[in-house]
């Protein structure tokens, strides 16, 4: 789009979008991977809370 010579304004508004779409990936692939984590755990008795605070400062740190 640069390359294009598109307005700044356009450009913003794609760049935005593509980081809410990664965004939104991300939390769905930890969300998807800790659910499994969690039920995969919970049958073999093991303790979760840290498995979801680690989860949790993943999709922190990802922001």
């Amino acid at each position: 789009m640069m390359e294009e010579e598109k307005d700044c304004k356009s450009v913003i508004t794609q760049l935005t979008a593509s980081r809410s779409a990664i965004d939104k990936a991300i939390a769905v692939i930890v969300s998807s991977n800790l659910e499994h984590c969690i039920l995969e755990s919970a049958e073999r008795g093991i303790e979760n809370s840290s498995m979801i605070e680690e989860a949790v400062n993943l999709l922190v740190k990802s922001r």
